[in-house]
């Protein structure tokens, strides 16, 4: 069988000060799977997304990434580690800081020891990818928003990860933008874990839907069935948007 992209056990974390973040969560994220991580603020979930990726460690449990153990003291693995997983900030400006978008998207494979025609190569395939070729030249700072967001995007394809976690991608973007970078992420051949309180894009782009809530998994089924249960919904926080039917979602594409 394939290794997962994604393997969480048993994974339980405290804070220094005591508060405690996650009780014992487990998910497996096949390849290629698209998944959108769902819950109330103060749920767990970005304590979850920084042990992806060994940020955070030293709780109990075990975090692997396409069979590699995340293991935040090992510092040749955890360098490969954040190669397999690419997070997108909810604010690109987060991540953007280069002269020139070129540059940005270069960054991060350069810092690899990328050169020359592969790398050249990495940058111009990244931002294909994202429908930003025409800009790679420009100062990220003259992009509109929703611009900068598919150049952020495009920063972590040029490091051929495992795991793309984007982080409430669709905020703040106007409804072209939004429609824009849904066909994007559609379009991606990599795992894609997708942490939202945005339900319509959540159905739209992940066939599969987590509820974390109270530091343990609520749910785990295809989105469709997770929006469609208003109980389990009103239960952890979630509303759908006025007069949105899961049922017209294009989960399944």
């Amino acid at each position: 069988m394939t290794t997962p992209s994604l393997e969480v056990r048993g994974l339980a974390y405290a804070y220094p000060d005591g508060t405690q973040a996650l009780y014992g969560v487990d998910v497996t994220i096949g390849r290629g799977e698209r998944v959108a991580l769902l819950g109330p603020n103060g749920a767990g979930k970005t304590t979850l997304v920084l042990h992806l990726n060994g940020i955070l460690g030293g709780g109990l449990g075990e975090v692997r990434v396409g069979g590699l153990p995340v293991d935040p003291k090992d510092k040749k693995t955890l360098r490969e580690i954040r190669r397999r997983v690419g997070v997108v900030f909810q604010d690109p400006d987060d991540q953007l800081f280069m002269p020139t978008v070129r540059e940005d998207v270069a960054f991060g494979p350069a810092n690899l020891g990328v050169r020359g025609d592969e790398l050249a190569s990495r940058v111009d395939d990244a931002l294909r990818r994202v429908g930003m070729a025409g800009v790679a030249d420009r100062p990220p700072q003259h992009l509109s928003f929703g611009q900068r967001r598919r150049v952020a995007v495009a920063t972590v394809l040029a490091m051929e990860p495992e795991i793309l976690v984007l982080d409430e991608p669709s905020s703040n973007l106007d409804p072209a933008s939004r429609r824009e970078l849904a066909e994007i992420l559609l379009s991606l051949d990599v795992t894609v874990l997708m942490v939202t309180h945005d339900l319509p894009y959540a159905a739209e782009l992940c066939p599969r839907s987590l509820i974390l809530s109270g530091g343990v998994i609520a749910a785990d089924a295809p989105t469709a069935d997770v929006l469609a249960d208003s109980e389990l919904l009103a239960s952890h926080r979630l509303e759908l948007p006025f007069g949105f039917d899961p049922a017209s979602a294009r989960s399944s594409r």
